[in-house]
């Protein structure tokens, strides 16, 4: 995002977290406001003309504001709607980045419900794994990712996939990042989980290993990564046998290489 854009999302966050703290406990404004930004979204996805008046930042706040409260004032709650008027009230740089900010917004108001509910890290592990599940079958991800295939018909395969395994809100953002995906699915995933991370206050570990980290070794290698970075990192752990032993660890763009394979490959090139 542009400066301007980044900015506008900053405040109109500002204005989520407002609005999420005023409403009753339990997540249910969260998952209601989460649910229905997406919906605003579809909307403006499907009206080139819409999307580009929202954004325009010749034109006068009010005259943008009455726009949102005509095509929308009747289809979403109100409190909805007021974060709607305080995002088009910003300067966006252009009507992608503004789109682009309520998916974002869309996105933490189902995971701060999650939050409400006790169920964030549930949350982030499940888009995690769905996110390597995706990544490792070619043929389904390309399916998800197919353009030319109506939205519906992709939220249905993945459904087909998702049903009775995870929870409301894992399905919810699960279904929305298909709808359109900015990339590939398993990255968009990914994406996801590491902002459910961020909100638990934590960066990503994402490590690699020949067979699934017990609980203990998890947590011991949490505590060896919090020395290291000084900071608490949440472990995700993806399993791949032809490393043989140890672990692949990466953090943003580091990576620890600890695994037997990787060690055996130092060896060899040293040796040419």
């Amino acid at each position: 995002m542009h400066a301007a854009s980044r900015d506008a999302l900053d405040q109109t966050r500002e204005a989520l977290k407002s609005a999420l703290a005023a409403g009753p406990a339990g997540g249910a404004t969260g998952a209601k406001v989460g649910q229905e930004l997406f919906q605003v979204v579809d909307v403006l996805e499907d009206n080139r003309s819409l999307r580009v008046a929202v954004a325009d930042t010749s034109a006068p706040v009010e005259a943008r504001q009455d726009l949102v409260r005509g095509v929308f004032g009747w289809k979403v709650d109100q409190t909805t709607l007021d974060l709607l008027l305080a995002a088009v009230s910003r300067d966006w740089s252009n009507p992608r980045e503004l789109r682009a900010g309520l998916i974002l917004l869309g996105r933490e108001a189902l995971l701060r419900s999650a939050e409400e509910q006790d169920q964030l890290q549930t949350v982030e592990d499940e888009l995690f794994r769905l996110g390597r599940i995706v990544a490792g079958d070619a043929e389904f991800e390309q399916a998800l990712a197919d353009k030319t295939t109506p939205a519906d018909a992709k939220r249905a395969l993945l459904a087909q996939v998702l049903y009775g395994k995870v929870t409301a809100v894992t399905e919810a953002l699960a279904s929305q990042a298909v709808a359109r995906p900015a990339g590939m699915p398993a990255d968009d995933f990914m994406e996801i989980s590491r902002q459910a991370a961020e909100l638990r206050g934590r960066s990503v570990a994402v490590v690699t290993s020949a067979e699934p980290l017990t609980e203990q070794q998890a947590d011991d290698l949490r505590g060896r990564l919090a020395s290291i970075y000084g900071r608490e990192l949440a472990i995700h752990n993806d399993v791949d046998p032809a490393l043989l032993g140890g672990a692949v660890v990466r953090v943003g763009d580091e990576i620890i290489d600890g695994s037997v394979a990787g060690r055996l490959d130092a060896l060899r090139r040293s040796l040419r």
